[in-house]
């Protein structure tokens, strides 16, 4: 009987966390570009971005979104690495609503809201157009169906007396209160909440062994504690494989939480018994005292009031050190990178920081203009080795860096759209399904630009083995053209930069344009030329295979820029 209970309070953890996560991927899709609007734009001092991190994290119920979503803006130059500091304080007082959410569940019977909300969710998915919503009421509904049969499953396994007596034998051996007992809870609450991945299942466990009298208040309160260092370590976990800023990001969120729990052990006596004072709930009554289960009643609320007074001080008193944060993460996460190993690989999405599904479209986004930044530095290398490489070592460096910029292309290519795949295996709205597909279109010709660049230099180097020259008059013909085709690029990267809508996308037609024209006057005075003796046949080839990869490149310049726009207007 006693193994029956204990699967039904695993599984009912697993609908809690399933519950908790759902409400939070909905949120998300309901306001995720408001959300990354306030962020970018509500950040002007650290106090202004710790409250922006408290109603961001509130509104979406995920620290962990936030963060993510935090930073993807450092990475993009958006917010500088100490105002992520300041909304990630922020997101430890937000996160604390989730407490609060448990607490409610403790204290009151929230059973009877389940099958409304499951009734009435389902009718709004068919709906189709209400669905984020009926998505939202299933999270909700399934939240509340968690914690409703895990209250009434960890009372039921505190009132079996076989397993009630095993339970209690184990934590009355860590009653005496000393730094020990203290450490081992601590640890634990860290330990546990690494290996569940999740804070509030844990507060949900620590709520039922507190409320039951099975474990007291203090070591209740020292696996909170723990809870707020272990939510941290699995996202500095997760950001191993990611970029510096990340791991940055991830490490400040796990010094400014040890810190918080450094000076809250210090001073954990008396503020244990402030909490419970405010609360009104008497530590030292016993089970032999009248009303000692109403007192238990208010256990739930004293858990759920520290965690909310311990990250709103902690966020408070550190506040005014953001700058000496930053420059200590910026000391212990210091990478020494080559330039050629940061051009080799992926910046945003190059780690394991996987948000829910519609904000992983924005790290994708922000990782196809750092692709077309690094398209429009490959192809500034093509004048060079054909007007500015003398020497036939300095000729040969160049083209064997052009030759690995096309396989960084190649993988680059290859890694986005991976990582868009995995993104439409989540729950998505037509629209985001729409920009992924135009999303992998600008991947594709991104890359194709990128070929066009290895032929121009391809076709530079049979000339420059054969020795053959240009005429003065075709040199001046191609820096024309080199000079349209980066025009046209320059304008396809303010295009992608673009979020306000600013730019105008006809200005690369009109480019466009004049590239083929200019084509076509090259091709039929070419034809001119050869006839004429001005130069030989192979020179005119090449001469005009350049002119021609040009005109291609304009074309997969022109394909990026319209799926582009066409993913914005969805």
């Amino acid at each position: 009987m006693t193994l029956f209970v204990i699967f039904k309070l695993l599984g009912c953890l697993a609908l809690l966390m399933f519950g908790m996560k759902s409400v939070s991927d909905a949120l998300q899709k309901m306001a995720g570009p408001q959300l990354r609007h306030v962020l970018s734009s509500m950040t002007t001092n650290r106090f202004t971005g710790m409250l922006t991190g408290v109603f961001v994290t509130a509104a979406v119920q995920s620290s962990t979104a936030t963060t993510l979503m935090t930073v993807s803006f450092v990475n993009a130059g958006l917010l500088t690495l100490a105002q992520s500091i300041s909304v990630i304080m922020g997101a430890h007082i937000g996160t604390t609503v989730t407490a609060w959410i448990m607490s409610l569940g403790f204290t009151i019977n929230i059973m009877s809201l389940v099958y409304p909300a499951f009734l009435i969710g389902i009718v709004l998915i068919y709906l189709k157009k209400r669905r984020i919503i009926g998505d939202l009421l299933f999270g909700i509904a399934f939240l509340f169906l968690g914690l409703g049969t895990l209250k009434e499953t960890g009372f039921a396994l505190v009132n079996d007396p076989n397993a009630n007596a095993a339970i209690s034998t184990f934590f009355q051996r860590f009653n005496e209160p000393n730094f020990w007992n203290s450490f081992l809870f601590l640890f634990m609450g860290t330990v546990l909440t690494l290996c569940v991945q999740s804070s509030a299942a844990i507060m949900a466990i620590t709520m039922i062994l507190c409320s039951t009298g099975v474990l007291h208040i203090e070591q209740g309160i020292m696996l909170v504690l723990g809870e707020n260092i272990g939510t941290t370590l699995t996202a500095n976990i997760v950001a191993i494989g990611a970029n510096t800023q990340a791991r940055r990001a991830a490490f400040a969120h796990l010094s400014i939480n040890v810190i918080g729990v450094t000076w809250a052990l210090i001073v954990i006596r008396p503020f244990i018994r402030l909490v419970c004072n405010f609360v009104g709930f008497d530590m030292n009554m016993g089970p032999e005292n009248p009303g000692y289960e109403d007192n238990l009643l208010k256990i739930s609320v004293v858990l759920a009031t520290f965690h909310s007074a311990f990250n709103v001080t902690n966020s408070c008193l550190q506040i005014g050190f953001v700058k000496y944060i930053e420059r200590f993460v910026c000391r212990v996460i210091n990478p020494k990178v080559s330039d050629e190993d940061e051009e080799s690989k992926l910046k945003f999405i190059s780690g394991g920081l996987l948000s829910t599904a519609e904000l992983s479209i924005l790290q994708a986004q922000k990782e196809i203009r750092l692709f077309s930044t690094r398209t429009n530095r490959m192809f500034n290398f093509i004048p060079t080795l054909l007007f500015d490489t003398k020497q036939d070592e300095e000729f040969s460096k160049l083209y064997a860096r052009i030759e690995k910029y096309e396989q960084i292309a190649d993988n680059m290519e290859i890694e986005i759209a991976n990582y868009l795949n995995k993104v439409t295996e989540g729950h998505l709205s037509p629209e985001s399904k729409t920009k992924i597909r135009y999303m992998l279109r600008e991947v594709g010709e991104l890359e194709s630009i990128c070929d066009s660049c290895y032929n121009l230099a391809r076709t530079i180097n049979q000339k420059h083995t054969k020795n053959e020259h240009f005429t003065d008059e075709q040199k001046v013909h191609i820096r024309h053209m080199f000079e349209l085709c980066n025009k046209s690029l320059e304008h396809m990267q303010k295009v992608l930069d673009d979020d306000q809508g600013v730019v105008d996308v006809n200005e690369s037609v009109n480019i466009e344009n004049e590239i083929n024209n200019y084509r076509t006057q090259l091709r039929e005075a070419n034809v001119s030329d050869i006839n004429g003796h001005r130069y030989n046949y192979q020179a005119g080839v090449q001469y005009m295979d350049i002119i021609c990869e040009c005109e291609k490149l304009g074309d997969y310049v022109i394909n990026v820029v319209e799926a582009h726009a066409h993913k914005k207007m969805t």
